[in-house]
């Protein structure tokens, strides 16, 4: 954000006039069963993502970057269980929003309201209904 306000300070436009949408892992569900299922789809999700190359920059940024080398060297083996195993609650907590499903919609506008216009949420491995349940909640 801090880069967009500067781009539109320096051409005088006001940042109203921009729709700002950002993409949310969300690891929810109905039952511990269901959310620890949920968490696993998530850490593997993330440790992809830090793998690659252009994501090296995020996990800098986070503190993590001596973690890309090797989630990049696992990635060439092929070994994305061991990828997942390496993030951490408080990696999980930093990229996604983790919870049972009837604290999502609360978790979602604390992290997001007044920073993003339209969230985006990609729920990771939560069954049907519990994804329409935190949308319910989060249309409210």
């Amino acid at each position: 954000m801090p880069a967009l306000l500067r781009g539109l300070a320096r051409s005088g436009r006001d940042r109203s006039a921009f729709e700002v949408s950002c993409e949310v892992m969300v690891a929810t569900g109905a039952d511990d069963a269901e959310l620890a299922a949920a968490c696993t789809a998530t850490r593997k999700q993330i440790a992809f993502y830090g793998s690659t190359p252009a994501y090296r920059k995020v996990l800098e940024q986070h503190g993590w970057g001596d973690l890309h080398p090797e989630l990049h060297r696992l990635s060439k083996l092929g070994e994305w269980e061991a990828m997942g195993g390496l993030i951490d609650d408080e990696m999980l907590g930093a990229f996604a929003v983790v919870g049972p499903v009837d604290t999502i919609a609360g978790a979602l506008r604390n992290r997001c309201e007044g920073v993003v216009d339209r969230v985006l949420p990609i729920f990771m491995a939560a069954s049907q209904e519990c994804i329409n349940a935190a949308l319910q909640d989060f249309r409210r």
